[in-house]
């Protein structure tokens, strides 16, 4: 695959990972992209760099451009090493060059080079100027390390916001609308939820920053390029952002004989019959970050263990810490489990809930060993309940 010119004198030359399918934890089917970008002007600017196992593929489109060694300026928006990561072999080829980077950025990248290289740090609102274009500098901090920082290019109406509206997505496409918009919103949608949606004022803040500015064109430094559809992706990341839901659920359980899926089924039946949409999530079946995927948009979010040693089972608890980490807030939630004495696990699952600071509205259900008829009737009247709170909320 060839260098792309996405503007006038502006070139994709990142690099595609085609094999990769876990990203610290998060599940990536579809690969991923580092996206690099490169400028020609009076000076030239690498914009990111990639992984360092691509570094090689990042400098072969770079020559078909020109030869490396005349790049002025390599600019850092992000420490993070899948962006970072081949800076110090770039400035092995190109000595001269400077690092643009926040202040933030350049402690990081000290930090994990260890190198005294020649930075030229940047306050947000600073511009450079190379020539026919003005570099200008947004930082972002939080969105999502504190070195965060986005470019702006007004002549070419072109935003590069690093990890910013990324989506995991490999392949020989670049643009959005060579893609269809359903995968485009489901992937940048398990983007943000997995790592983004701490971030949420931050983000609100960012997108304030960028109403002013006229932009056609965004390139994160993951995934596509967006030009087709700016305007709906911008309309999502502000519902995200926002932690606006959806009148919907989200039962997320594990089972140990079968009981604490009863009950979540029954739950289901309920929210079902009075109207509301139910997406069931088995922990023994679905990855964590898929699941956190459905919870971005979903209102009543129902979590369902048995007690096993006093607590709830192990992959709960993994569940449940990363939930914790990400803070998704404006909820309402519901606990249910069974047991066979102690009982302790909903009422572990409902101290989660009060530290994210969710509605707990209807107190969990814990049944004892195997739930009869009666109990799965009245279980599904629960569901019954919760539908009709969520939808009087509106």
């Amino acid at each position: 695959m060839k260098k792309v010119e996405i503007k006038p004198g502006v070139y994709w030359v990142g690099g595609v990972d085609w094999d990769i399918r876990n990203f610290h934890g998060y599940l990536t089917p579809r690969g991923t992209t580092y996206n690099a970008y490169l400028i020609i002007d009076e000076k030239i600017v690498l914009v990111d760099t990639v992984k360092h196992y691509l570094f090689d593929e990042m400098l072969a489109r770079i020559k078909e451009i020109i030869d490396p060694s005349k790049i002025d300026y390599i600019l850092s928006n992000h420490v993070e090493m899948d962006h970072s990561g081949s800076i110090s072999r770039m400035l092995e080829i190109a000595p001269e060059a400077k690092v643009i980077t926040s202040v933030q950025g350049e402690r990081g990248l000290r930090r994990h080079y260890k190198k005294n290289w020649d930075f030229h740090v940047v306050k947000s609102g600073d511009s450079l100027d190379i020539g026919k274009r003005k570099l200008v500098f947004v930082h972002t901090p939080m969105v999502h390390w504190p070195d965060s920082m986005l470019t702006y290019i007004e002549i070419d109406k072109l935003l590069l916001p690093n990890d910013a509206f990324g989506q995991h997505i490999g392949g020989s496409e670049r643009f959005d609308d060579q893609i269809e918009w359903g995968i485009l919103k489901e992937e940048a949608a398990k983007y943000y939820a997995n790592i983004v949606l701490p971030y949420g004022k931050q983000v609100q803040k960012a997108i304030a920053a960028l109403g002013g500015l006229d932009i056609d064109m965004i390139g994160p430094s993951h995934g596509i390029i967006w030009r087709s559809y700016i305007p709906r992706i911008l309309d999502e990341y502000v519902k995200w952002a926002a932690n606006a839901t959806e009148n919907k659920a989200l039962i997320v359980y594990d089972t140990m004989w079968g009981s604490t899926e009863k009950i979540a089924y029954s739950l289901r039946e309920g929210l079902e019959e009075a109207g509301v949409p139910v997406t069931m999530r088995s922990l023994n079946t679905n990855q964590i970050s898929d699941i956190i995927t459905d919870l971005l948009t979903s209102k009543l979010i129902l979590i369902g263990s048995p007690t096993l040693n006093n607590g709830y089972l192990p992959s709960m608890g993994a569940f449940l810490t990363y939930i914790k980490g990400l803070k998704p807030i404006n909820r309402t939630g519901f606990a249910f489990g069974s047991f066979g004495w102690g009982g302790q696990a909903v009422g572990e699952i409902e101290k989660v809930m009060e530290v994210l600071g969710w509605e707990l509205p209807v107190k969990g259900i814990n049944l004892k060993y195997i739930p009869d008829d009666d109990e799965l009737l009245a279980t599904k009247g629960v569901g019954n309940d919760l539908a009709k709170l969520i939808c009087r909320e509106e």
